[in-house]
């Protein structure tokens, strides 16, 4: 599926998580420093922390959006866009860090915490456009997300509408490591906190999966 070139690291899954990358720009930070940090940010912003609340807005509002993009990006007319769900997971969270300051006595990553509204709001968008079906449409979708990645702009709309055809035929966590890797762009880390697994683990079934969707394409042809 990724033909080389530019693009997120989903091929060989050797990203860094420390030090510096490949080209020497800083890497991302380690996912237990991460944790840490953001753990620590939403305890002092649930105690009305202004600071705390920007700056952990700041680090999580990019990660909750691309996993938007990466459920949302190119799926059925009447879904919410991306970018609406996001904006509704990021009130959520707001909403709830006093219940979070409550859970993470019981040391629950808050990154977990907001990829479960994230999931639930995700699953409220389906909902709700199942629910409105007053203007069907036999057309192909287009995608939501208007700033397309490397993926994206290489198979173009109805290749895209076609691909996410056989993901879905994938197991269900396959099909979301899939979605959140290649269109949400998301790297191994993120993608592991966000299905509740390892990086290894996250790596194994998005190889795995790539390799199915690469015998159906084929057969198809």
């Amino acid at each position: 599926m990724h033909a080389g070139g530019e693009g997120p690291p989903v091929a060989d899954g050797t990203e860094d998580t420390a030090g510096t990358v490949g080209d020497g720009t800083p890497a991302r930070p380690a996912a237990a420093d991460l944790d840490a940090e953001l753990t620590a940010l939403a305890r002092a912003a649930a105690e009305g922390d202004r600071r705390a609340l920007d700056a952990l807005l700041r680090r999580v509002g990019p990660v909750l959006l691309r996993y938007c993009r990466g459920r949302l990006g190119a799926r059925a007319t009447g879904v919410a866009t991306a970018e609406d769900v996001a904006q509704e997971v990021v009130l959520a969270v707001c909403t709830s860090l006093p219940r979070y300051r409550d859970s993470a006595a019981r040391d629950t990553p808050f990154m977990a915490f907001a990829y479960g509204i994230a999931r639930n709001k995700v699953a409220d968008a389906y909902r709700s456009a199942a629910r409105d079906r007053s203007d069907p449409s036999d057309d192909l979708p287009e995608p939501t997300d208007t700033h397309a990645g490397p993926e994206q702009a290489a198979v173009g709309t109805s290749e895209m509408a076609r691909l996410m055809v056989l993901v879905d035929r994938l197991p269900a966590q396959q099909r979301e490591i899939v979605v959140l890797r290649v269109l949400g762009e998301m790297t191994a880390e993120e993608a592991a906190r966000a299905v509740g697994s390892t990086p290894g683990a996250v790596r194994v079934a998005q190889h795995r999966a790539l390799q199915k969707l690469r015998g159906w394409l084929a057969a198809q042809t």
